[in-house]
């Protein structure tokens, strides 16, 4: 499905704010809530809206740690990479994992609630885990930006300078 500029305008309006009611969202982009309703439904089921979450603030709520974990792995093939992510998918305190080109195979984002816990997690999981060859950790001590989603502002330019 090739998104037009009403898709894009929908998709930043719920990005930036997924609890505005379909008929805030429908005057916001400029069209009736019906007909802004099945765009929002059809960009659901394209994969395009992937669900709808609440930006809490995990030091508010007792995470006070924040840890960068970057692991190397013994083996690359496929299935012990698979394996790997699905054991990374198991782990609470492992709150996003991305696969890395270069001498990093991983790199981990943690929150534990203090370093006590995230000690335990490194030793008894991670780094215990079958393959983990390194694990190299960075703890955060403060963030300067913290955007989810994409920027939409840029994806429109590069669309305008295209046309």
């Amino acid at each position: 499905m090739k998104l037009d500029p009403i898709d894009r305008m929908i998709l930043a309006e719920l990005q930036a704010d997924g609890r505005m009611t379909n008929v805030e969202l429908a005057r916001r982009v400029g069209i009736s809530a019906p007909p802004c309703l099945r765009r929002v439904r059809t960009l659901e089921e394209q994969g395009y809206i992937r669900g709808y979450h609440a930006d809490v603030d995990a030091r508010e709520l007792g995470f006070e740690v924040q840890v960068f974990a970057m692991v190397g792995l013994h083996s690359q093939a496929e299935a012990d990479l698979s394996a790997f992510e699905a054991r990374c998918r198991d782990w609470p305190l492992v709150r996003e994992c991305h696969m890395l080109n270069g001498e990093i195979d991983f790199i981990l984002k943690c929150v534990a609630p203090d370093l006590s816990t995230f000690q335990s997690f490194l030793t008894e999981h991670l780094t215990a885990a079958p393959n983990v060859a390194s694990v190299k950790t960075s703890l955060v001590i403060r963030g300067a930006k913290d955007d989810p989603g994409v920027p939409f502002e840029v994806l429109e330019e590069r669309l305008a300078r295209s046309a």
